[in-house]
């Protein structure tokens, strides 16, 4: 957009003189221009577009007129400005035989060409030039001086004359000043960006806002002796949006019910004023770089999207518009977030128990496993337990007693030997006795 375009001043376009003034251009650039080549002129000059008054022939002739207009009549013109005044004056001719002379500064060095044309460009033979009464004699050209390189003592009054079928016809003399040749210097700001130079105009290839400024030129000789700068003109890069963004781009926990979401929306590039408006699943919802959704509702789920515009322009009649990549919001209700929050944490605090009670009964038993068979303690009085045999290969013999004093009468006790962990390797006395 504004970087890939071109800047090109012109020292003219500046107005070299010590105050600016107003300008009449001409299109196509000859001095005479003629009617039948469709003239335009173009008023330059400070003020509001649609101020300007234009003269014709010394007569005020179009009040409150365009900048430009296409002339369909000879005659002297000339454009005022509120603030800048009245042109020179431009003469458009309508003459049977014009000499032309290029419409613009001549220069020590130029290469110059002076055509002598007849009306609607209908035939001319035998054309001669003069220079201050000077015959120069016929060209190679026919209708064509070529003034190259161009002399400082080519300046002069200059005519032409020829044959229209047989009427010899004369041209209104026309002056050519050469001027030494001139360096042209230019300034932002009070600071050189271009020249010394001979061209005067200065180009900036890849414009951006950093070019601007307020721009100056200044034309002087090469020693000097002659010098005039320009008044200031006001150079405003403006730049269209682009690449808009959301931020967060992406939210980083999932968003429940009741939470506040804040996005801001904003710009890498774009001259202010930048406007911001926001989307929800296509639909604008609101405007500025910020959007408070405050407490969240399942509702507010969906894509968001900001867009950026900026206008630009004199009239601001340019409009640019930047899209942001759409942001994804998932709203969780609360309610269902906790149940199953609760779930979980009770499915995690169960297998904890379970796992604590494996681990703990494992390690009961291999400590009490690991015990001698003396060392283990006799079940207490009371405590009911269960005869069996020995093992699968005494099945069917009776269970041996173990001697020892008489048990009491009551409560009626039977003594049995029981199997334990190193079965096969039993004590013969170590007998259990299991109250009835």
């Amino acid at each position: 957009m504004a970087g890939k375009v071109a800047l090109l001043l012109w020292a003219q376009t500046l107005g070299l003189a010590g105050a600016q003034t107003t300008q009449l251009l001409v299109q196509p650039p000859w001095r005479p221009p003629v009617l039948w080549d469709r003239v335009t002129l173009t008023c330059q000059g400070s003020g509001t577009a649609g101020a300007t008054t234009w003269y014709k022939d010394g007569q005020r002739w179009w009040l409150q007129g365009p900048d430009q207009f296409v002339v369909t009549e000879s005659g002297t013109y000339q454009c005022d400005r509120p603030s800048t005044g009245r042109s020179p004056p431009v003469s458009v001719s309508n003459e049977r035989l014009v000499l032309q002379v290029p419409a613009r500064a001549l220069l020590e060095g130029d290469t110059v060409t002076l055509r002598c044309r007849n009306r609607k460009d209908t035939s001319v033979t035998r054309v001669q030039f003069y220079q201050d009464e000077k015959d120069l004699g016929r060209t190679l050209k026919g209708a064509e001086l070529s003034l190259s390189p161009l002399q400082l003592h080519h300046s002069g009054r200059y005519r032409c004359e020829g044959l229209e079928g047989f009427r010899l016809s004369q041209s209104v003399p026309v002056t050519v000043t050469v001027h030494a040749p001139l360096l042209h210097l230019f300034y932002r700001d009070g600071r050189l960006v271009g020249g010394p130079q001979g061209s005067p105009q200065l180009l900036l290839p890849a414009v951006g806002v950093s070019h601007s400024g307020n721009y100056s030129c200044e034309v002087r000789s090469e020693r000097g002796t002659v010098r005039k700068s320009s008044a200031r003109l006001r150079v405003t890069v403006r730049m269209p949006v682009a690449n808009a963004t959301i931020s967060p781009a992406a939210l980083a926990h999932p968003v429940r019910a009741g939470d506040p979401v804040t996005l801001r929306c904003s710009v890498q590039v774009g001259s202010a004023p930048v406007t911001f408006t926001w989307l929800h699943n296509g639909s604008e919802v609101a405007r500025g770089p910020l959007l408070e959704l405050g407490n969240v509702h399942v509702g507010h789920s969906g894509t968001y999207q900001c867009v950026a515009t900026n206008q630009l322009g004199q009239d601001g009649h340019r409009v640019f518009q930047a899209f942001s990549p759409e942001l994804a919001l998932t709203v969780t209700p609360r309610g269902h977030w906790d149940t199953a929050v609760a779930v979980n944490i009770g499915r995690s605090l169960l297998f904890l128990a379970l796992l604590l009670g494996v681990i703990g009964g494992c390690h009961w038993w291999h400590r009490w496993a690991a015990r001698k068979p003396q060392d283990r303690v006799p079940p207490e009085e009371g405590e009911l337990l269960e005869p069996h045999s020995v093992g699968s290969e005494r099945a069917g013999a009776p269970p041996r007693v173990s001697p020892g004093p008489a048990p009491p009468r009551h409560p009626q006790v039977t003594n049995a030997e029981l199997p334990g962990p190193y079965e096969g390797q039993q004590d013969p006395g170590a007998t259990y006795e299991s109250v009835m």
